[in-house]
């Protein structure tokens, strides 16, 4: 299992003028057909783009945070 921290991808507050740049640390973080998991404290935009962008290059996806828990967003495994 992978963990990407996006609050870790940014100093200061997250800026949208730097959504690329986060997005390409992400999906060189989460490598080819892992299960990752995504956590830290960041803007939805960056969530929803993290996870759109890691829809087809991971196997499983799933958010966790102390509030909710784990969520699976998507798990195309085939077991």
């Amino acid at each position: 299992m992978t963990f990407i921290d996006l609050s870790k991808l940014y100093s200061g507050p997250a800026k949208l003028s730097e959504l690329d740049g986060y997005i390409q640390e992400v999906a060189s973080l989460a490598g080819e057909g892992n299960d990752i998991v995504l956590t830290g404290q960041a803007p939805v935009w960056l969530y929803l783009k993290a996870a759109h962008t890691l829809h087809g290059k991971a196997k499983k996806l799933i958010y966790r945070s102390p509030v909710t828990g784990d969520v699976v967003i998507f798990d195309h495994s085939p077991f």
